[in-house]
């Protein structure tokens, strides 16, 4: 993944994406990597980074890592200010509220504001990796599919064009990658399963990597064990054989771990990126 301009991490609520994405993202700058860690929504990439409330400015919190927050009222002016090249764009005027009520009516503008500023950063070179925790699995298709949409709405000029490269970057396996985080569990594997199905059939993001968090390890050995012990043991191979049904359904690409114990967000992350970091 560390070979990518862009990686979006998604995943059904719960199942740990934003400890991969901020595991990830802590993985690149310990390789030397120039690192932008994007926050798509109200997530907990500042708690796992130990910060306070990411911003829509990018602010380093590692050496050669920075993390911002989209804010999409700041996202739109600078596109219409950048972009656009419509400069002196006041916070919130006529503009603005035009915006809303365009938004209202055609969902995607609002979807191609958020992912486009991070395709913006991406193209702009002034990071090695674009690592974004991106919306649950839910949502994230209709974020996917905004640059498509937009090119259909507008036949021509500038902002089909701009929306034309975002797609292609989206589309190109050599500078983005689709990251979908799951649980060995019922409904978050037939929800990234039916994610999967959906990438495969609409072709707007190459093939995702699917990583599943929280995989007990076998227990062996222990079947003398009596008492609390033992029940503790029949208990956690239990677990570990339902866990396997789930695996088999889904093959991952990767695993992860289950931690046990008490850890705050900013531990998990580097328990996360260390076992990452052993995978490679």
């Amino acid at each position: 993944m560390l070979d990518k301009r862009l990686v979006i991490v998604s995943g059904k609520g719960g199942v740990g994406k934003s400890a991969v994405s901020s595991a990830l993202a802590l993985l690149a700058q310990r390789n030397g990597l120039r690192v932008l860690a994007v926050e798509m929504e109200a997530g907990g990439l500042a708690a796992h980074f130990g910060t306070g409330p990411l911003a829509f400015e990018p602010r380093e919190v590692r050496p050669g890592l920075h993390a911002m927050r989209i804010v999409r009222s700041d996202a739109l002016l600078e596109y219409l200010s950048l972009q656009l090249r419509l400069p002196g764009m006041g916070r919130f005027g006529a503009v603005a509220r035009a915006f809303d009520a365009l938004a209202t009516a055609a969902p995607a503008v609002r979807e191609i504001v958020s992912i486009g500023k991070i395709l913006w950063e991406v193209k702009e070179d002034r990071w090695d990796l674009v690592v974004a925790d991106a919306p649950p699995t839910g949502q994230i298709a209709s974020y996917l599919r905004a640059p498509a949409s937009i090119s259909e709405l507008v036949a021509t000029g500038r902002i089909r064009s701009q929306a034309g490269w975002m797609a292609d970057t989206l589309r190109d396996p050599a500078r983005t990658r689709l990251v979908l985080v799951t649980l060995p569990e019922e409904l978050p594997t037939a929800e990234t399963r039916e994610s999967m199905d959906w990438v495969e059939k609409t072709g707007v993001v190459g093939p995702p990597l699917v990583i599943t968090n929280r995989v007990l390890s076998e227990v062996t050995g222990t079947s003398t064990l009596e008492g609390v012990a033992g029940a503790m043991v029949r208990l956690h191979r239990s677990l570990w054989t339902e866990q396997q049904t789930w695996l088999d359904r889904l093959p991952p690409d990767l695993t992860l771990p289950y931690l046990f114990g008490l850890f705050t967000p900013g531990e998990v992350a580097a328990h996360i990126s260390d076992e990452l970091e052993a995978l490679r």
